[in-house]
């Protein structure tokens, strides 16, 4: 599985990375797990699952992480969160 985290500020990509794995875990702990490794890479918080967010990850395979998903203030537009191949 690879997945692309994003951080975008005025229509400006300011980083990505990719994350790749063989890991053969479930595809919710891979995607649980990329998500930690670009929290810990672009040293934010964890963002929080919001039931839109959820639903844009089942459809899409990608979704955005805004400021209602952070606890803390953030100084980006928001996190976007993509697969690109399971």
């Amino acid at each position: 599985m690879r997945i692309w985290g994003k951080i975008w500020k005025e229509n400006r990509l300011l980083r990505d990375s990719v994350y790749e794995t063989e890991n053969n875990d479930t595809r919710t702990h891979l995607i649980f797990k990329g998500l930690e490794e670009f929290c810990r890479e672009f040293n934010l918080a964890k963002p929080i699952w919001l039931d839109k967010n959820i639903d844009e990850f089942k459809k899409h395979k990608r979704t955005r992480f805004m400021q209602d998903n952070f606890m803390e203030e953030i100084d980006f537009d928001y996190l976007e969160f993509e697969i690109l191949e399971e």
